[in-house]
Order: structure tokens, then sequence, then C-alpha cells
């Protein structure tokens, strides 16, 4: 056996390890940044959209050069009306409309190309980490607002970035030509509207953080509601025969309150910031009028000047509008990146070392715990330095109360979490230098409730072989002595399992959690209180079927009903997180220790 120093990887350690994902911090710029790094689809092609959205913006300005050529050139030319100026003015105008509904055509769909793209990968990167982070983290985040992070906070991002961060663009590109364009024919008119129009660009840089705080807590809260209904449907049974009926109503209309007292607050910030850019339009629109009249009585400006001018003053502020409604949807979707960053920029703090990690040989296993301790965030240690070796091919048996810490061994054992202190050993090397292809197939869980899809029961048992056919699936069921189990059935393989397996009993549901595993063919079996649901009856089945696939392999079982403690080779005591006792059934009966009183009460509880 190779040797390991003991170790302690300063990213486990329970002071720096977290259990739940809180949103990204950073400024609005940074999250864009971030956002765009993790979706590069959003850029590709940028460059000419870009230009585009330039093409769209020149040609909106068309309308006002050809409302002033055509007053003061055409309908008012010192020799009466130039209709040839006024056709050829309506010629161009029309070509220029045409190119730039044809521009606008094509900014729409390629900004949907590269949002849908950049979107999907953003989902599948999110959902994939999901998966990578830690079991205590995907334990203690609710489910629902874990789901919302990968489906409704993403939604938010897509109306932000098939729509807004475009026009978001343009309409500062608009801003700049129209201002070019008001400065040839009056700066003075110029600047009555930038006077008019600068209170409220500050008011929108005012509220720019204010209404990020109120987006995200709007994310927030949709995340709250979606966790309250998911587990109301998901304990559903549990919710009638308890009579919890109202209680969980109660609470999801508490998150639904919450949801709604969020949103009316955000929107009436929002709706105040879009309401002075209405008021400010207006109100410069008219002093324009009347200070443009003044000069048109004095001639320092034309008729049809007066009147691009106007157009120019539209074109201005409808931008300056939209940039309101727009930075709105910023805020929201910035708050929405934010929740799926903070996903995506998670650690795994069980990482799989690769390629570059250890292919274990094939063969039953000799495992090995040196001075392994670990603590929950926030909690004392469940386990504290458990040192014990389980030789090649031998059953071993893990007995305790609740509570003992006996479900955080297998968490390590099948490393589903890593300890805070010393090392797991697999044929003498450290768990974690192990790659995770090798560990899977060498090393099977068990688990007490096992997870069922709602497929036949062929896809569920596949799980453990995804390559098997159905001829292999039967024949592994028949080896395990279930054919009986089988035959039963309504549809045999092809038997629905339902929704979690609700269409199967406690003892059938474990039944395929084996049958998996015999498929999986491995080397060290983890059983964790694999009969702790079942009645008696639907026990002596799974036992049968769990002494032939245990059969040449290294097995480690957690021990809820001590039958399986006496089949053991040894019997492993676990108290307060620390190993109390080991040794073979008989001797530990005769020492008349903790584990004798364990047995005593259990064989006392089997006979009444």
């Amino acid at each position: 056996m190779s040797s390991t120093s003991t170790r302690t990887p300063p990213e486990q350690h329970p002071s720096s390890r977290s259990s739940t994902v809180a949103s990204a911090t950073g400024s609005t710029g940074h999250m864009l940044r971030r956002g765009l790094q993790i979706s590069p689809e959003l850029t590709r092609g940028l460059a000419v959209t870009l230009l585009l959205a330039a093409v769209m913006t020149g040609g909106r300005v068309v309308v006002p050069i050809a409302v002033q050529r055509t007053t003061d050139d055409g309908l008012l030319a010192p020799g009466g009306v130039d209709t040839a100026v006024v056709w050829q003015t309506v010629a161009w105008s029309a070509l220029v409309v045409a190119i730039t509904a044809a521009a606008g055509y094509l900014v729409i769909s390629r900004l949907y190309r590269a949002a849908e793209g950049g979107l999907a990968t953003l989902r599948r990167t999110a959902f994939r980490q999901v998966h990578d982070l830690s079991v205590l983290t995907q334990s203690t985040e609710r489910r629902g607002s874990m789901t919302s992070r990968v489906t409704s906070d993403v939604d938010t991002i897509s109306q932000f970035v098939q729509f807004g961060g475009v026009m978001l663009v343009i309409s500062l590109g608009q801003i700049v030509v129209s201002t070019v364009l008001m400065l040839t024919y009056s700066p003075v008119l110029t600047l009555v509207v930038w006077c008019c129009f600068v209170p409220l660009m500050l008011v929108i840089a005012r509220f720019q953080p204010v209404l990020g705080r109120a987006y995200l807590r709007v994310r927030e809260r949709v995340g709250d509601v979606l966790a309250a209904v998911s587990e109301s449907i998901g304990g559903a049974a549990t919710i009638r025969a308890h009579h919890l009926q109202q209680r969980t109503g109660e609470r999801i209309d508490a998150a639904v309150e919450a949801h709604r007292r969020a949103g009316v607050g955000a929107h009436i910030r929002s709706t105040m910031a879009f309401s002075s850019g209405q008021f400010l339009s207006g109100f410069t629109v008219a002093v324009v009028l009347a200070v443009g009249t003044w000069l048109a009585v004095r001639g320092d400006v034309t008729l049809g000047g007066l009147l691009a001018f106007l157009f120019l003053v539209n074109l201005f502020t409808q931008p300056v509008q939209q940039a309101t409604e727009t930075l709105n949807e910023l805020q929201n979707a910035v708050a929405g990146w934010r929740r799926v960053i903070a996903v995506v920029d998670t650690p795994a703090d069980v990482a799989d070392p690769g390629e570059s990690g250890v292919e274990l040989p094939r063969g039953p296993v000799e495992v090995e715990m040196r001075e392994v301790t670990y603590a929950y965030p926030g909690a004392e240690p469940v386990l504290r330095d458990i040192s014990w070796r389980v030789a090649p091919g031998s059953r071993v048996a893990v007995v305790g109360e609740t509570g003992s810490g006996k479900s955080t061994l297998v968490k390590l054992l099948t490393r589903l979490m890593d300890p805070d202190d010393g090392v797991v050993l697999l044929d003498g090397h450290d768990l974690r230098t192990v790659r995770f292809s090798s560990l899977r197939d060498r090393v099977v869980l068990v688990p007490q409730e096992g997870f069922l899809f709602d497929a036949s029961l062929a896809e569920n048992v596949r799980v453990g072989a995804p390559d098997a056919d159905d001829d292999v699936i039967a024949a592994a069921v028949r080896d395990l002595g279930l054919g009986w189990w089988l035959d039963g059935l309504p549809a045999g393989l092809a038997t629905g399992v339902g929704p979690g397996g609700e269409n199967l009993s406690a003892g059938e549901r474990q039944l395929v959690a084996i049958v998996r595993a015999y498929l999986a063919d491995p080397d060290l079996l983890v059983l964790d209180e694999a009969t702790s649901a079942v009645d008696p009856a639907s026990e002596v089945a799974i036992q049968d079927a769990l002494e032939r696939l245990m059969a040449g392999r290294t097995s480690i079982a957690i021990a809820h009903r001590l039958s399986t403690a006496e089949a053991a080779d040894e019997v492993v005591v676990v108290d307060a997180g620390r190993i109390v006792e080991r040794g073979p059934h008989r001797e530990l009966v005769g020492a008349g220790g903790r584990y004798a009183r364990l047995h005593a009460s259990w064989a006392a509880q089997q006979r009444s």
C-alpha cells in the first residue's frame, strides 16, 4: 500500500465552506462582462450587428432632413413650389427608409439568434454546475430557488439581451446623431434641449443602483415562491395526511405577497423614472416650440429648419424615454445575472482530478480512513478522528444511534463530500486523487431512498449500466433471485414507475436500487440503511438479493436493522462521531458494551 499523508485542503475547511449559493457581487459592468464570458455567443458577430444598428440610427434622421428640404427648398422655394425637389426628396427618403427597415430586420433577427444561443449556453452551464455542487449545497439550497436561477432568472436576461441591449446602444447613437444635427440647425435650441434633459439624466443615474437592488429582491422573491410551491407539490401526500393545507397555503400566500410587494416597489421606482421622461419630453417640445418661434420671427431659423428641429427633438427624447425603460430591463437582467453567475462561479468543493487522477484496478477494494474529521458549516464535528481499515472482500456493518455520524461516513466513502481533516483511502490512494469515472465504476452506493425517474422500470434500472438491453436486465433480475417480482409486474420491464417511483412500494424501490448496483458491477458496495424502510416480508427478499450482490465484493453497510450486523465479518459501532467498538458480532455481544445494549434493544423490538 502506498503511503499518503493526511492533509487538509484549504478550500474544504468548514470555516470557508458554504452550504448555500448567494447572489454574485460586483458592479453592473462587472456582471455584464462576466455574463459575456460565460455566453460568448452573445458577442459573436456583434460588430456587424452594431454596424447595421448604426445604419438604422442614420436612417432615422432622414425624415427631419427631408422635412426641412421639402419645406425650404421645395414648398417655400423663392420662385414658387419646386416639385422636382419635392419628388427627389420623397424618392431618396423612401430608399433610405427601405434600407433602414431592412437593417432593422437584420438587427433583430441576428439579436434573437445570438441571444438564444448565448442563453442556451448559460442555461447548460448553470445546470451542469448545479450537479457539480456539493451534496451539502444541493441539500440546503431550496429546490425552487435553484430552479428559478436556471429558468426564470435566465428569462429576465433574455428579455434584455434580445432587445434592450442593442436598443440601448442605438438610443445612445441616436442621441449623439440628433444632437449633432440639431447643432447644425440651431445651437441655441440645442442648448435648450440639453438644459431640459440634464436633470432627467441625473435622476436616471441616481435611480439605477436603487432599481438594481429592487429588481434583485424581485428575483429572490420569485425563487421563494417557486420553492414554496415546489415543496407543497412534492409533499402533497404528507400535507394531506397531517391536515397542513391551511398552513401550507398561508406559507405560499406569504411568499406570493412578498413577491407582489417587491414587484410593486420595483415598478413604482421604474415608473417614476419613466414618467419623468415623458413629462420632460412634452415640456422640452413646448419650450423648443416657443423659443423656436421667437427665433424664426427674428430670422435666425427657417420654417423648415424649425420643423426639422422639432422632429429631431422627438428623435432625441424618444431614446431618452426608452432608455429609462431599457435601463430598468438592464437592472432586472443584471439581478438575474447575479443569481445565475453565483451558481456558475460557486466552486465545486469536491473536484474531479480528471485525466491526471488515479485509475483504480479491478478487484475487491481495501478501504481505510486515517484520522478523519468532518463538520458541517457552523456546527460541531459530526465525525472526530475516525481511523479504521476494511480488508478487501470483507463485509462490515456500521451501527449507531440516529445522529451518530453514520450517514456522513457514507458520503465520505463515496466522495459526495471530502473530510476537513484526515484522508480516505481506496487501495492506498487518497480518494481526492481518484478520477470520478474510475470512482463511480468501482464504488456504488445503494441509498435508503433511491431516486427513480418517471420512466419505465428498465430505464430506471439502466442507470447502473446505460448499454444494458432488456435481456441483460432481465437476466440480472433473475440472478438476484427476483424473477418472481419481475413476473408479477403488470408490464414487466416496461412497467412505469411513476414520478419518484410512486407506483412502486418502498421495498420495490429498493429492489430497483439493488438491480442497478448489480448491473454496475462495483468492487466496493456501500449500503446506506438499505432495509430500514421496508416491511419484514420485503426485507427477506432484499436480504437475499443483497447476499448475491455482495458476493466477492467489499461491502460496508449502515445497519439500521441489526440482522445485517449479525451476518457481517466485522461490526463498527459509532457514537457521537467516534468509533467506540469494533469486532465480530458475537464478540461484541459477549463484551456487554454499547453494541450489546443496541442489539438487545433491537431484539426486544423484533420479538414484540
